[in-house]
């Protein structure tokens, strides 16, 4: 399922997951050299990409990607449970209202003035979703110096376990309290609160 952040961009779904997954091979394999499935030589796209994943993607007005997530229930296989479990000191947060952000990606390709804004934008986009599909939780994993930044923005978070070394990556667990109170604790906190567009509309509460 894909729900597009900007509601301008003209292009089909599948062109925008199709630049969706280059921008992921450009920044996980290229960039940070992670070591996960390349398709085609060309795309990033793993065994959790499935008829489940859902995918927030900022777009300019063309359909070329700024930034993206994955979304992943926790009632399914999904990254924490499935290969870090071991970051969890007290268990993996599982069940319903329990979403996992994985592969947030910000594009290769745009200057920093841009990146900060799409970044924002991203964010704010994860949070009104959760509000609008009833998602009370975020989990997710990342290497300790993102980490902190997405600690840092102000919804209530916290670390799931004591971050460790693996596989040459020193990862951490955390997760996101999603509420009525998060936009404005976003926004208090400089990650701007603007209201999210999708391709399939929703309600927010």
């Amino acid at each position: 399922m894909l729900h597009l952040v900007e509601p301008e961009c003209s292009a089909k779904e599948d062109d925008v997951l199709r630049a969706m997954f280059a921008a992921r091979k450009e920044v996980f394999i290229d960039l940070l050299g992670w070591d996960v499935p390349v398709l085609d030589g060309r795309f990033e796209i793993d065994q959790f990409d499935d008829e489940h994943a859902i995918y927030l993607v900022v777009t300019d007005p063309a359909g070329g990607h700024l930034a993206s997530a994955r979304l992943l229930p926790t009632t399914r296989p999904h990254i924490l449970a499935d290969l870090y479990a071991q970051l969890c000191d007290g268990g993996v947060p599982q069940g319903p209202g329990i979403y996992e952000v994985t592969r947030f990606c910000l594009d290769r390709h745009i200057d920093a003035q841009t990146r900060h804004y799409v970044r924002n934008r991203l964010v704010t986009a994860i949070a009104e979703f959760g509000l609008a599909e009833g998602i009370r939780l975020y989990t997710g994993v990342a290497e300790v110096g993102w980490l902190q930044q997405v600690l840092a923005f102000g919804w209530r978070s916290y670390p799931l376990g004591i971050p460790r070394r693996i596989g040459g990556r020193r990862l951490g667990a955390l997760a996101i309290e999603i509420d009525r109170d998060t936009p404005r604790l976003l926004a208090e906190a400089g990650i701007s609160a603007l209201p999210v567009r999708t391709r399939e509309p929703y309600h927010a509460l």
